[in-house]
């Protein structure tokens, strides 16, 4: 199950791969920078979110393997 981080994430993704066509067409190179450090954001934060949903899931494993 995606987190907040992640799913946040993909949207930035999403956002920012349409700037970058919306930019493109229009020959906006800001536009088209913008997008792509949107999406990078959103690559970033979408990673972020995946780690700490494998901390949680890890640390909820150990914490099953201790009440064994």
């Amino acid at each position: 199950m995606w987190n907040k981080d992640e799913a946040e994430g993909a949207a930035k993704q999403v956002k920012g791969k349409a700037e970058q066509v919306v930019g493109h067409f229009n020959k906006d190179a800001d536009l088209e920078e913008k997008g792509q450090d949107e999406e990078a954001e959103g690559d970033v934060q979408q990673n972020f979110g995946k780690l700490r949903r494998k901390v949680g899931e890890t640390v909820q494993d150990v914490g099953k393997a201790i009440k064994q």
